[in-house]
């Protein structure tokens, strides 16, 4: 292994009017380094010829620096190798107590105010079995990706390497604009499209931008967390409405937030519990937004993905009013590590989302949007999105085959969802889910506990399954570690009840 040179003594500066000779500052400079943590074990330190040349010192004097040093046990000599850092050296009598006097009189500066953010659902950074919010990544269609790459890189350029466009390449407006026209029949311009990075930042740019500290917003009741977290923290109050098979109660909300500002609403596949929202509350909700001059943001996270049961044209097509962002992302059609997503936005918002996205990111990634655009446009994504429907299809069955035999006696996974790529699995028993997830974790398995999705005191207790990154195969074995880590929660007596 090459050894590892410290950077660190660039930031020496010998002060030749100090009262320390020029040999001691040297000393000092690097026995503090070193006791601080700045310099670690096995660093090589530069040579003597070279701390002088740059030093502007007498060779003598670095030389004589580092011999004190090595007696002292901070430095260390490989024959033929130079110096380095010693594996282990003394703490210094004096030095040690006064650098943690000053770390105990060191005070941050106090924070101006105080967010009470909820905290967002983990997900584990290994792809574990039956983890929700993951594609097939095992079927990134690497070899289209990398030969548009490959084109891309080649042909070098400048654009996308300087200063962008805040709301985005216009290639890959433009062909995002081609999709959603297709795919999801929305019309609209490339020049209401924003790229954002994942649906987070949509949210996070909406609430922050289309209402003010203090105003209301409707959230779904149980719904995502990372929305709460993001209104939360731009300072709304939060609204929780709750779901049931239609979608988000919308008399309900009207009922408790008759004049809130916003809604945050998944009316394609309802998150986590999957409903499709109807066609008659869709339209119960554009009346409410016009009503109370509210705005409306529709996160169409997983939409593209259908087993069942017909289509209903997305809120922003029905809106008559350009109260309807429309949210998008490619984190489920792709993969979440590409962080590209796009807000589609009525055209009055279009200048202050794009201020914001300016001063918050400035831009998004030009070279990944020249790779997805080409993507788009050579329809390599409708091609990808049509082999994943058969395949989430087929993990969809394995799922729900394993947990009616497997877990019926401790899970209800009631009627299986027509769209996306989870399902709901409510506990049988009285356990507590957020115990439960953490010893199936410990097995090896993901089970998002569902009563994190709820933003009131009485949630219910199951867990959110995924099944698209689950192969087949895998589908069964990681059912049967989460029916052990309930039997080894929940009381046994109750597990039937």
């Amino acid at each position: 292994m090459p050894p590892v040179v410290s950077p660190l003594w660039n930031s020496l500066a010998l002060d030749r009017a100090a009262s320390a000779s020029l040999q001691d500052q040297i000393v000092d400079y690097f026995r503090d380094a070193v006791l601080a943590g700045r310099m670690r074990s096995g660093m090589q330190v530069p040579s003597t010829r070279r701390l002088a040349l740059e030093q502007g010192v007498a060779r003598i004097t670095v030389v004589q620096a580092y011999e004190r040093l090595v007696a002292e046990g901070y430095l260390a000599s490989r024959p033929g190798a130079g110096l380095y850092i010693a594996e282990s050296f003394p703490e210094h009598p004096l030095r040690p107590a006064r650098a943690s006097a000053a770390r105990k009189r060191a005070r941050p500066p106090r924070l101006k105010r105080s967010v009470p953010v909820p905290p967002v659902s983990e997900r584990p950074l290994d792809l574990l079995p039956l983890c929700a919010g993951v594609p097939a990544l095992d079927q990134f269609p690497w070899m289209d990706w990398a030969r548009i790459t490959a084109r891309v890189y080649r042909e070098q350029p400048k654009e996308a390497l300087g200063y962008c466009d805040p709301m985005g390449l216009p290639v890959v407006r433009a062909a995002i604009a081609a999709y959603l026209g297709t795919a999801r029949g929305i019309a609209c311009d490339p020049e209401q499209i924003l790229v954002v990075a994942g649906s987070q930042q949509g949210i996070d740019l909406t609430a922050r931008v289309l209402t003010e500290p203090g105003d209301t917003v409707w959230v779904e009741e149980p719904g995502y967390p990372g929305g709460r977290a993001a209104a939360t923290a731009a300072g709304l109050l939060l609204a929780p409405i709750p779901v049931d098979d239609e979608g988000i109660d919308v008399r309900a909300g009207i009922r408790r937030a008759p004049r809130a500002r916003l809604a945050l609403v998944t009316p394609s596949h309802q998150y986590p519990l999957g409903a499709t929202m109807s066609l008659r509350r869709r339209l119960a909700l554009l009346d409410w937004a016009a009503s109370a001059d509210a705005w409306v943001l529709e996160d169409d996270y997983d939409g593209e993905y259908r087993y069942g049961g017909r289509p209903v044209a997305p809120l922003y097509a029905l809106d008559r009013g350009n109260r309807v962002l429309y949210l998008g992302t490619f984190s489920k059609m792709l993969a979440p590590g590409l962080r590209l997503g796009y807000l589609v936005v009525p055209r009055p918002a279009v200048e202050h989302l794009a201020r914001l996205k300016a001063a918050s990111d400035r831009h998004p990634p030009g070279l990944a949007q020249l790779v997805l655009a080409r993507f788009l446009a050579e329809g390599r994504l409708a091609a990808h999105l049509r082999r994943m429907r058969v395949l989430y299809a087929r993990r969809r069955e394995a799922l729900l085959d394993a947990l009616r035999g497997r877990a019926a006696d401790v899970l209800d996974a009631g009627e299986p969802p027509e769209a996306g790529l989870h399902l709901v699995a409510r506990l049988r028993g009285r356990g507590k889910d957020g115990a439960i997830s953490r010893r199936a974790l410990e097995l090896g398995v993901h089970a998002a506990p569902l009563s994190v999705f709820y933003a009131g005191e009485r949630p219910q207790q199951g867990f959110v399954l995924g099944f698209a990154g689950t192969p087949v195969e895998a589908m069964a074995p990681a059912v049967e570690r989460l029916t052990a880590a309930i039997r080894g929660t929940v009381n046994p007596s109750r597990a039937a009840s």
